[in-house]
């Protein structure tokens, strides 16, 4: 299975912006689907974004889309996620993950997941 490693999350103010690294080891990113979730306290994991293996087709939850960008680098084994106009309620930790499928919002889909990153942003 691939190790994922999640990285950029901090403190930012609303209306700013933060981008988030997934640094794969242990297979070659390429194999895998990307998929970025979130989870904020009191609510249930929610999906956010997902790249497919190539790169060539994206989707994103209504709530971000336009704001946020996913995208990767198959070369640098890395998926990013680019978040902009922040608002309090994206306040999360944030998580990647790799599936086999492409298309899937259902986090039981994807079969590994790393650590995730917090991220809050104030008012």
């Amino acid at each position: 299975q691939v190790q994922l490693v999640e990285s950029g999350g901090g403190l930012v103010q609303a209306g700013g912006s933060l981008r988030l690294s997934c640094a794969a080891s242990g297979r070659t990113l390429s194999d895998y689907n990307m998929g970025w979730f979130r989870l904020a306290p009191g609510k249930e994991r929610e999906f956010v974004a997902a790249i497919s293996w190539s790169g060539l087709r994206t989707y994103y939850a209504d709530s971000v889309k336009g704001r946020f960008t996913i995208s990767r680098d198959n070369a640098k084994n890395t998926v990013y996620l680019q978040m902009s106009s922040l608002k309090p309620e994206d306040t999360a930790v944030y998580y990647c993950a790799a599936a086999f499928t492409w298309g899937s919002r259902n986090s039981r889909d994807y079969a590994s997941w790393g650590q995730g990153t917090q991220v809050t942003v104030s008012s």
